[in-house]
């Protein structure tokens, strides 16, 4: 083994290597059970507290070969330094473990071994693989005393192996490095106001730490977040670039912007990566991921190398990209996407990917240390769908129906959980009941439970039930939050009668968070930087205190390059758009848009609170208005039937779009021009106020004394303004912008609109009082 180090040195874990250089045959999926982080660390603690006085626990271990580092951590070392020992925990039979595992696992222990004997000077050294069964607390041993010689040829074949690779990457991250120190703004200026934003991010980039951006719609938010963060990455402080976004079309502006800011040289060294969801780049849906069934999972890992290195210089991997170079190889495309993770600059994904409990790229920026910076898009997106990544449901009736068809050797755990499962219900007092926390009985049970599915399952990976593994999973899931259940979430209870009211009812369990501020903010620290950008972050605090955004952070308000005489917006006062006052509303509304439409034939879009509000007035407008076109969103369009929508609003086409407040059209949608002249808001875009809402309006109350404010107003507000800027995309857009609801008259409301628009006096009848924020009319 060389021992001076090269000065370019190349950093990698001893486990990375091992997966790069030792992983061979097939993609297996298969599920096999395994202990929990949780149960895994207190596996190695016990075994380790066996082991006796003088023995060393997580020896860390260093070794250089000519311009790698690796580093590494052993699990414990004899007294006499003389041996070094592996743990791997595991649950069911040991003769499970598959082959390949256990190759990777003596891999890495003769890893350290070479390591541990250079730095000790040994000439050999005895290595112990531990295996231990965390139910039955029993350990496996497997010992071999391998010297010097030996070790040290394992050592420099797998690192020289691997040193090839490393050169590549360290000359592609200089030649990136040098090439963006060079890239221009792909256009001839920066648009009004962009030019500010790409500084403040330039900066956050050059000195780590998170940003809040808020800029206006249209304005090129994109390219304006970008190309800063590249220029910042010329200096060497950051290792890669992750583009979080919540929806398709966020993801497809990244990928055109990235590609724009290459297009001066084809040849940029800038690798770029679109990580897509499983069930969109599988190729065999239909077909298990093993490789006894889907013949590219057979032989997955012997034919990566070849497909690795043909992605390496495949500078666009996007969807098609990643798909075409998995058929030339004849490998799973979804899991090439996964290893090229590793190796590209800029990723462009779902806030998912690093922002979910168990997040590929939080994943591996914690285990190799990356310098990330973080685009985190539309970022007010990420409140709800936060609360979606910590929150979970149990629901009675399937639990029933796993129940009935499940294997008598879990018919004990299943009826403890069922009993304990109807002790809630039978106390239950009401159909909807918020609880302090969540039972611990219930919660013991499902442990118990979950334990002995694993187990099953274990013994029978290929007669696996896909109810009794979907339950598993959720369970999982339940407990883990359950875990670390807090102020910041709620455990509530909801009853189901779905035979009568005399009938037993069935419950769903939900532990639903509220806040997602505690788990978002560690991985908020866990980047180098992070910039969240929206259109709509205000109010400031509101933002921080939901998301974890840390106090430090700054803050960017970006004015408006737009002027008000570019947008008409009036408020149709009038009108109220309350769930009591909806019928009536019908006929003002339909009129309202047809005067517009008529007085300026165009297309235009309409927003409504809900589905049903939706086709009320679609049909109202109809009813009275027969000669004007309208086209309606509907709920569940897939992505062939949105495009249908969107392809509705061509260059001087004229027609009205019924979409819902908050959805797939209100935001990260671009249809400048004459592709659309206006829009109608007729709501407030507030939540509902049900027992849910109230429930997590009670909980912020506790902890922030914002309530109302945080739960329903606020969201409301951002709903609206998101999609109102719709309208004007461009200088040079025109357009409308009517609100249609009395509430637009509040000093409170119109102080939460962007402002450089001109609201025009509502026209309220004489005599109809506005209520204030909060009062019930």
């Amino acid at each position: 083994m060389s021992a001076a180090p090269a000065t370019d040195t190349y950093r990698i874990s001893v486990r990375e290597l091992v997966e790069f250089t030792a992983k061979t045959g097939d993609l297996d999926l298969r599920f096999t059970p395994a202990p929990t982080a949780e149960e895994g660390i207190a596996g190695h603690a016990r075994v380790q507290t066996r082991r006796g006085a003088g023995y060393v626990r997580e020896l860390p271990l260093t070794a250089h070969h000519e311009s790698l580092l690796l580093r590494g951590r052993a699990d414990g070392c004899s007294a006499d330094g003389n041996e070094l020992e592996e743990i791997k925990t595991f649950r069911g039979r040991l003769d499970r473990i598959p082959s390949q595992h256990t190759a990777l696992h003596w891999a890495q222990l003769k890893l350290y071994g070479a390591m541990h004997c250079r730095e000790k000077g040994l000439e050999q050294v005895s290595l112990k693989l531990t295996y231990f069964d965390i139910v039955r607390e029993k350990e496996t041993s497997f010992c071999e005393v391998y010297p010097l010689a030996d070790l040290e040829q394992f050592f420099e074949d797998h690192c020289g192996r691997f040193l090839a690779w490393a050169r590549q990457e360290q000359a592609h991250r200089r030649h990136r490095n040098e090439d963006l120190a060079t890239l221009a703004f792909p256009f001839a200026e920066f648009h009004a106001g962009q030019r500010h934003l790409a500084e403040a991010v330039f900066r956050t980039g050059r000195d780590g730490g998170c940003l809040m951006a808020q800029a206006p719609t249209g304005i090129g938010k994109t390219v304006g977040t970008l190309f800063p963060l590249l220029k910042a990455c010329a200096r060497g402080e950051i290792d890669k670039i992750f583009f979080l976004t919540a929806k398709t079309p966020g993801r497809q502006l990244a990928l055109d912007a990235v590609h724009r800011l290459r297009a001066s040289d084809p040849a940029r060294p800038l690798r770029l990566l679109e990580l897509v969801a499983r069930d969109k780049a599988c190729v065999h849906p239909d077909k298990a991921c093993h490789g006894d069934s889907c013949p590219l999972a057979k032989g997955f890992y012997d034919r990566l190398p070849a497909a690795r290195t043909a992605a390496a210089v495949t500078p666009h991997l996007g969807q098609a990209a990643v798909r075409r170079l998995a058929d030339e190889h004849a490998i799973c495309p979804y899991y090439l996407g996964q290893e090229m993770a590793r190796w590209s600059d800029v990723i462009v994904g779902d806030y998912n990917y690093y922002f979910d409990g168990s997040a590929l790229l939080n994943a591996l920026t914690t285990a190799n240390d990356w310098k990330v910076a973080l685009l985190v898009d539309e970022a007010h997106n990420l409140l709800e769908r936060g609360r979606a990544m910590y929150s979970a449901e149990l629901d009675q009736a399937r639990f029933a129906a796993v129940r009935s068809a499940a294997p008598v050797a879990l018919k004990a755990a299943m009826d403890r959980v069922n009993r304990e499962w109807n002790r809630l219900v039978r106390d239950q007092e009401a159909d909807y009941q918020v609880y302090a926390a969540p039972p611990l009985a219930l919660v013991e049970a499902l442990g118990k439970l979950t334990s002995a599915i694993t187990d099953h399952l274990g013994e029978a990976p290929d007669r696996i039930d896909p109810g009794l593994q979907e339950f598993l999973f959720d369970a999982l899931h339940f407990r883990a939050l359950a875990d670390v259940f807090g102020p910041h979430s709620i455990f509530d209870v909801s009853l189901r009668h779905f035979g009568g009211r005399r009938s037993k009812p069935a419950a769903m369990l939900c532990l639903r968070n509220v806040v997602p501020a505690p788990f978002l903010s560690t991985r908020l620290a866990a980047a180098q930087s992070a910039v969240l950008f929206s259109a709509t972050l205000s109010p400031t605090p509101f933002y921080r205190d939901m998301l974890g955004v840390p106090e430090a952070a700054k803050t960017l308000d970006v004015a408006s390059p737009f002027s008000s005489d570019q947008l008409d917006v009036r408020s149709v006062g009038h009108v109220s758009t309350r769930f009591p006052d909806r019928a009536r509303s019908v006929a003002p509304i339909a009129d309202v848009i047809a005067a517009q439409y008529r007085e300026r034939p165009g297309n235009y879009l309409a927003f409504f609170s809900s589905f049903d509000y939706l086709r009320e007035i679609a049909s109202g407008l109809a009813q009275r208005h027969p000669d004007v076109p309208q086209w309606s969103q509907t709920r569940g369009m897939d992505e062939a039937a949105r495009t249908a929508f969107l392809e509705h609003f061509a260059p001087d086409g004229q027609g009205i779009g019924f979409a819902v407040l908050g959805g797939a059209f209100a935001e990260g949608i671009d249809l400048p021009g004459s592709r659309l002249i206006g829009a109608f808001v007729a709501t407030l875009g507030q939540p509902q106020v049900n027992p849910v809402n109230e429930q997590m309006k009670d909980c912020i109350e506790r902890l922030f004394g914002k309530g109302y404010d945080y739960t329903y107003f606020y969201p409301g507000i951002q709903k609206v303004v998101q999609a109102a800027g719709r309208v004007i995309r461009t200088a040079s857009d025109e357009g409308t912008l009517l609100l249609i609801d009395d509430r637009f008259e509040r000093r409170s409301v119109r102080a939460l609109l962007p402002p450089w628009w001109r609201v025009r006096a509502a026209c309220v009848p004489a005599g109809d009082r506005i209520p204030a924020v909060g009062e019930p009319r």
